[in-house]
């Protein structure tokens, strides 16, 4: 199992993004792909998810409304779009699939919003 997020930059409050988290070695429909972040000195915490069919999602309240998280089942691909992007977003950003018992982490994208 491999997920590689994608991405990330620098951008200016205000700004939009769109994270990309390529994965393999499952069958992508069929399971539930989230977005976390990390920013430095905090805990790691929820930012969005999808459903295998795309059919429902999740958002944190701190960004709902200016994130949309989507997947093209026919890439294997997840997307997270970002905008408004505000200081407060600046965080690692890291997208994780749980499989039977497991759990599969990629290696983060790093988004950074500053002028």
């Amino acid at each position: 199992v491999q997920l590689v997020e994608s991405g990330g930059g620098l951008v200016q409050p205000g700004g939009s993004l769109r994270l990309s988290c390529a994965t393999s070695g499952f069958i992508f429909s069929n399971y539930v792909i989230s977005w976390y972040r990390q920013a430095p000195g905090k805990e790691r915490e929820l930012v969005a998810a999808i459903t295998g069919g795309g059919g429902s999602t999740n958002y944190a309240d701190s960004i709902k409304g200016r994130f949309t998280i989507s997947r093209d089942n026919a890439k294997n691909t997840v997307y997270l779009q970002m905008d408004n992007l505000k200081p407060e977003d600046t965080a690692r950003y890291y997208c994780r699939v749980w499989i039977g018992l497991s759990e599969y982490w990629g290696q983060g994208t790093q988004v950074t919003v500053s002028s």
